[in-house]
């Protein structure tokens, strides 16, 4: 039987008023068991599903939220929309989805908000067509976008991103880069060198603070050579290793910015004939797929990014229900230990 058949032929065939349909199907008053028996009976034979529609504005409450994804085919977004879904499922929520597809748009050009502030307007409409109570900002990049949509009062929750106005939901980047510092010197490393994004970018400089941290708190030589600026891209990484390899002193261990970089490194390391890690350990970031295919291995931090959609929607449904808004702990990053680092030649550890 057609999910669309009607109240009204649920009613002929019970041989019922459709306001005793109504009753049965809203629990709004009682009906006669035998009654309600059989209009429940007939509900079942003809396969009956309600109307969410016209259920949500009786009520009022669609249960419906609103996801405006940058581009989901960046690395980042399908993880953290899939927590997202997580939670709705849990809590009997629908998601509309809506891919502002700006990586092809516009690539890493970021800063030009005017280029695809349409798109994103454009998007706040059509979620705002289909009833949505409230919206998850999804970027493809950490960087401020403030004024770049209007919700008109509906609650809104970014991540990835941030406004100056708005809740926001971020892992921290400077405590991951302090982490992999600490994690490279307690395996034995002392000239430990880092390869940057490009330095105006939120990540970057979050990153390069908590280098910057452990390099002074463990006394480690922090010298102008041991630091290379990156462009996120693989040859970058290639060309910053291979400036690294032909210092008089080279480092045994690099931190890199991002796991495409990192893979750059390695490709250096091997074309100089350096062994890793027995000669230079690399950390890399984010957990990319590929990291895990890399020979050696590549040890990575790995982005809270499930988490991070999750608690996105936790925080949303709260602002929705009219709940008071709780401090959001920043999800934290964790080291995944692979084959990429080891003590430097001639140093033992514990």
């Amino acid at each position: 039987m057609s999910e669309k058949v009607s109240i009204k032929e649920i009613a002929a065939k019970a041989n019922v008023s459709i306001a005793t349909v109504s009753y049965v199907l809203n629990g709004t008053r009682n009906v006669r068991p035998k009654t309600k028996e059989r209009v429940l009976r007939v509900i079942e034979e003809l396969n009956y599903q309600p109307n969410d529609i016209a259920k949500s504005l009786k009520s009022k409450k669609t249960n419906t939220i609103g996801v405006i994804a940058e581009d989901v085919t960046v690395f980042n977004v399908p993880e953290i929309i899939d927590g997202i879904n997580d939670y709705a499922d849990g809590h009997d929520l629908h998601i509309v989805l809506t891919n502002l597809r700006l990586h092809k748009r516009v690539g890493h050009h970021y800063a030009d908000v005017e280029a695809y502030r349409k798109y994103a307007a454009n998007a706040v409409s059509d979620l705002m067509s289909k009833q949505v109570e409230g919206i998850i900002y999804v970027g493809i990049h950490p960087r401020d976008v403030t004024g770049l949509i209007d919700t008109r009062d509906k609650p809104i929750v970014y991540t990835y991103c941030y406004t100056q106005n708005d809740l926001s939901i971020q892992y921290n980047d400077e405590q991951a880069a302090y982490d992999s510092v600490c994690y490279l010197r307690d395996k034995g490393h002392r000239r430990i060198a880092v390869i940057t994004g490009l330095m105006d970018s939120i990540p970057s400089r979050l990153r390069f603070n908590g280098y910057y941290k452990a390099v002074m708190e463990h006394q480690l030589p922090f010298e102008p050579q041991l630091i290379k600026v990156g462009d996120w891209g693989l040859d970058s990484g290639l060309r910053a290793t291979k400036e690294l390899l032909e210092l008089a002193e080279p480092p045994t261990a690099v931190l890199v910015m991002n796991d495409v970089m990192a893979a750059g490194t390695l490709r250096a390391a091997w074309e100089k004939g350096i062994r890793v890690p027995e000669e230079l350990s690399i950390i890399g970031f984010d957990n990319r797929e590929f990291s895990d295919y890399l020979k050696p291995r590549l040890t990575t931090m790995d982005l809270p990014l499930h988490e991070m959609g999750y608690s996105s929607m936790r925080s949303l449904m709260r602002m929705v229900n009219g709940e008071p808004i709780e401090p959001v702990p920043m999800p934290a990053c964790v080291m995944l230990e692979r084959e990429s680092v080891a003590p430097p030649n001639g140093v033992q550890t514990s």
